[in-house]
């Protein structure tokens, strides 16, 4: 039987994948192929039904065995595979779930993907399993292995939730996917430990543990990607392109052309993902039915990246650049610099700031612009306020009603169904855990040393109402970074940069320099082109910018041919 298979003391040293399938020829042959292909690293388990597949998954959690993927057939007597998955998510929250399923099933599988958190449906049969199955499983088996990472080597930060400077710390290091454990020293007796340990003054926090490395005090994100290993200065003397700014524009733009042979780096201030790397999910991209997290889709990307050969340097502001003959020296702070024969700009957006009495001063603590996974697990218990009308603020309510006791949504129009997508607005609605306040803003914020209270004000009467809340997140607006470019690069009153024919509006057309007309995404500077959410009346979702992002290197090619 399955459950005696289960119990051999092998098993504890590598993570399970649990097949489920009631024909015997084809719960051998998947058995088969996950072994030949994963067994190595992990340990293949076999049940025959429903019933017996919940039995091995409670036997597996008893002895703290985990389960990295269940891989299970939708048609079986007793219990349907949708069904097993339903009640096996109660006993492996974390696990991958893979539905075996032939093609009149598929509607089904499809709203399983809400219903049950199903990852994936597979049609029968999966041959070649090179082609059909394990591309699928690796991607499975991969997303598991990233969020059950071995922690023995992780970084360390020692300091205070409500320090803007810890929160600096964890933000950037979150960003740039190095894996922490977070001790704050008021509530972690081991953070108040390792503080005393590293005979830490108020001032050197936030502490940051290094493996093998020395002990750093309050670094810069410049300081902790150095000790990190992360590169900070560019390798080469000369690229063919160099883009600015690291979001879904920039990194689609790298892997463009460093795939297509153009010496390609990537210049981040912070690190790569930009907004939409901090989204929880996001739902609405092509070719993931389920959704991805910002975090995944940054990660893939960046892999695609570094693959292809292109360069990345963090940590780095950009000051300025300048344009000698052919070449555009890209400044950063100090005497560094980069040069490069065109330059995309996709330094995106950030959110607007949001103007309040006292918010300035609280801002880092207890006040946040974005929110990353660090701050929503913080929120345990807790009531939460959001500010924002569109897809970011929806999508970080939905996250932080996953911890919070209760997350108010701020609204400062009628309605939320003219400013985010239907679906959102659905879960939104239907949320037990979120309330939506419409027709109203925060005007101001107290707190001694971080967020206490918030000031709200009804829009139509002008009513206020003071409310009890240590956590602020804002979503609203979007400002461009682009004041680095200087007086040559046309942008907008708010800073957005004109390209293409827009450059010949009777506001702009006497500042493009060259006979030719300028290609589309080009700026009016001659070998500049700009990308994503940095560009005037571009589309502001994650799909158009990697649009971009792809066309502005076509569009480099052709400026190389013919400078």
């Amino acid at each position: 039987m399955a459950p005696a298979r289960v119990l051999g003391s092998e098993l504890m040293s590598k993570a399970a994948i649990l097949t489920v399938d009631d024909d015997p020829m084809v719960s051998a042959a998947i058995s088969r192929d996950l072994r030949r292909r994963y067994g190595a690293d992990y340990r293949v388990v076999r049940a025959s039904s429903g019933p017996e597949a919940l039995e091995v998954l409670a036997r597996l959690v008893l002895r703290s065995q985990p389960v990295a993927l269940v891989v299970s057939d939708q048609r079986m007597p007793q219990m349907t595979g949708i069904e097993m998955l339903e009640q096996a998510r109660t006993h492996v929250s974390d696990a991958k779930f893979l539905l075996l399923t032939a093609y009149a099933d598929t509607d089904v599988a499809i709203k399983a993907i809400n219903d049950i958190g199903l990852d994936y449906y597979l049609l029968k049969p999966w041959d070649p399993p090179e082609q059909r199955l394990y591309p699928v499983v690796d991607d499975l088996l991969d997303d598991w292995a990233k969020a059950h990472p071995d922690h023995t080597t992780d970084v360390r930060i020692v300091g205070h939730r409500w320090s803007d400077r810890s929160h600096e710390t964890k933000t950037f290091l979150a960003r740039n996917h190095v894996p922490f454990q977070w001790y704050d020293v008021e509530l972690h007796a081991e953070g108040k430990r390792l503080s005393d340990l590293a005979h830490a003054a108020p001032d050197d926090l936030p502490l940051v543990l290094v493996p093998d490395g020395e002990t750093l005090r309050a670094p810069s994100p410049l300081q902790l990607a150095g000790a990190l290993g992360l590169r900070t200065t560019a390798q080469q003397p000369l690229y063919d392109v160099c883009i600015v700014g690291g979001g879904p524009a920039g990194l689609a733009a790298a892997v463009y052309a460093a795939s297509e042979g153009l010496s390609t780096v990537v210049v981040e201030r912070e690190g790569p993902g930009g907004q939409a790397g901090q989204s929880a999910a996001i739902e609405n991209y092509l070719g993931f039915p389920r959704g991805l997290t910002g975090f995944d889709l940054t990660q893939r990307a960046v892999a695609q990246v570094t693959r292809f050969g292109a360069e990345m340097v963090l940590a780095r502001d950009v000051a300025g650049f300048e344009t000698r003959g052919p070449v555009h020296a890209v400044r950063f702070d100090g005497a560094e610099e980069v040069e490069a024969r065109s330059l995309i700009v996709a330094t995106g957006v950030s959110y607007r700031r949001l103007e309040a009495d006292g918010l300035d001063a609280l801002t880092g603590r207890g006040v946040y612009y974005g929110a990353t996974a660090s701050e929503a697990s913080q929120c345990q218990g807790d009531d939460v306020y959001v500010v924002g009308a569109a897809n970011s603020a929806g999508q970080a309510a939905l996250n932080l009603a996953r911890y919070a006791k209760r997350v108010v949504l701020v609204v400062r129009g009628p309605t939320i169904e003219a400013t985010m997508s239907r679906y959102l607005v659905k879960r939104i609605t239907s949320s037990p855990q979120i309330e939506v306040r419409c027709h109203s803003q925060v005007v101001a914020c107290r707190g001694q040393g971080h967020l206490e209270t918030l000031t709200l004000e009804r829009r139509d009467t002008g009513t206020r109402e003071d409310v009890t809340s240590s956590w602020l997140f804002v979503f609203i607006g979007a400002t461009p970074h682009t004041d680095w470019l200087g007086a040559d690069v046309v942008r907008d009153a708010k800073g957005f940069v004109v390209t293409g024919p827009d450059l010949f509006s009777p506001a702009y057309e006497q500042r493009w320099p060259l006979p030719r007309a300028p290609l589309a995404l080009e700026t009016s500077v001659p070998g500049v082109f700009a990308a994503g959410d940095v560009r005037l009346d571009s589309m502001k979702r994650v799909a158009s910018a990697v649009g971009e992002g792809a066309m502005s290197v076509y569009l480099v090619h052709r400026y190389l041919a013919n400078p």
